[in-house]
């Protein structure tokens, strides 16, 4: 029980006012994803975990995600709620704003619709993209974006 205590003070202070982005930390595509999401992160909104990381399962514990969710970006908007899958993908596109905050229209599908196609990519992003031996490090630059 204190660790849940130690996480939600952390994240409080670490994170206030960001959302965080749980990511598989060795997927070459979610690796690009990231890159592609700081690279367009212009209201410096968002901060990185690996879902690996201890911090990362810890987070995932505090905030109550099933197991079966850790296969999938996982976006944290603290004190507020979390999302996965197509649901996660779709509103950090429309956090980015800009020609990306289009990519919203596609909330009004069913997530099954959604998820169906997110779900198709994920089980083949080794298969298509490649794996890492480890989860990347960040440069001294980017350090201050990942948790």
């Amino acid at each position: 029980m204190e660790i849940r205590s130690e996480i939600a003070s952390f994240l409080a202070k670490t994170a206030e006012h960001k959302k965080i982005i749980l990511f598989d930390g060795v997927c070459n595509l979610c690796d690009s994803a990231v890159q592609f999401i700081i690279k367009n992160d212009k209201k410096d909104v968002f901060r990185f975990v690996a879902l690996q990381s201890d911090l990362g399962q810890e987070i995932c514990n505090h905030i109550g995600v099933n197991q079966k969710m850790m296969d999938s970006i996982i976006l944290y908007e603290p004190g507020i709620a979390y999302y996965h899958k197509s649901e996660a993908a779709l509103k950090i596109a429309s956090d980015l704003g800009g020609i990306y905050g289009f990519l919203s229209v596609f909330s009004v599908l069913p997530n099954k619709i959604t998820d169906t196609i997110y779900d198709y990519i994920a089980k083949n992003r080794y298969k298509w993209y490649g794996k890492k031996e480890q989860c990347m490090i960040p440069t001294p630059e980017l350090k201050a974006k990942f948790l």
